[in-house]
């Protein structure tokens, strides 16, 4: 592990400059994948109404340069974009989704962040499979779950892509991706879902590693998807679930006196598998750049 470069970014860990989102099709109603067969139908209208008010937060209340892509009605599943780029530093990894019916969603992404002038690297081995979704930065190294969507192999290219980090497999039992369960809430904490499969997860990342991390346990899975940032004249911010969606699970974050605490509502997407950190692709966009 190159210490001088992983110094420097978890001495960073958190802050961003920009943030990448895109429009919600009609499709995503009726064709957006989802693991739960059976589900509740998805209210298209309010799924806009809830993404706007997340890219509200972003823009206005951040102060991030939001760049929106626009919706694809033949990629239902498109304002996921977190799955189709992996940002670290200055480098986008474009990724090659688990899902057949998702990987030109990573077309629109690629030009959006070489427009940012990020450094491109694309997944292009047709062994391998990778969902940003199942990517968890910690500022110190990688961890990458091991899903129905993401495989060995991606988890080596990501490896390949970002040298400076150790990056370390977790097997996923249970729900999507590894950040269906679990995020970062700062430097060091690990926010994680209640459930025994979370819980392993966690367990097996602190195993792996060589660094300490704290851990924030909810008592709700999917309220453990949190989205955090380290923003100039903000501070600590945590974006995360709403008291309606998840009472017990909202009251834990009280627990983090030092943040700018910010519930988001994210009703209508979780219902096709969507959490927070999945609307958005953040990016910090340094001066040289």
């Amino acid at each position: 592990m190159a210490g001088s470069a992983a110094a420097g970014s978890a001495a960073g860990f958190g802050r961003f400059t920009h943030a990448l989102v895109r429009g919600i099709p009609a499709s995503l109603a009726t064709e957006a994948l989802r693991t739960a067969a059976g589900g509740a139908d998805v209210d298209a209208d309010r799924a806009r109404r809830e993404h706007h008010a997340y890219v509200e937060v972003l823009r206005d209340r951040l102060g991030l340069r939001v760049v929106q892509l626009p919706a694809d009605e033949d990629l239902p599943d498109c304002v996921f974009v977190e799955d189709a780029a992996v940002v670290c530093g200055d480098t986008a990894l474009i990724t090659r989704p688990g899902a057949r019916s998702r990987r030109t969603e990573t077309v629109a992404m690629k030009s959006a962040l070489e427009e940012l002038g990020l450094n491109i690297v694309e997944m292009t081995d047709e062994d391998a499979t990778l969902d940003g979704g199942d990517v968890l930065f910690t500022g110190l190294e990688f961890f990458v779950g091991l899903s129905k969507r993401t495989n060995q192999k991606g988890a080596e290219i990501l490896a390949e892509a970002f040298k400076d980090y150790a990056v370390s497999t977790v097997p996923v039992l249970e729900g999507l991706h590894l950040k269906s369960f679990c995020s970062m809430g700062g430097p060091g904490l690990i926010i994680v879902g209640s459930s025994e499969p979370a819980q392993k997860a966690l367990k097996i990342m602190q195993q792996m590693s060589d660094h300490h991390y704290d851990k924030l346990t909810v008592p709700d899975d999917l309220a453990a998807n949190c989205i955090y940032m380290n923003l100039p004249d903000k501070g600590h911010v945590l974006l995360h679930c709403t008291p309606d969606e998840f009472p017990d699970s909202a009251k834990v974050f009280e627990k983090l006196k030092d943040h700018m605490l910010i519930p988001v509502s994210n009703m209508e997407k979780v219902k096709v598998d969507g959490a927070l950190t999945c609307c958005s692709v953040l990016v910090n966009k340094t001066a040289h750049i």
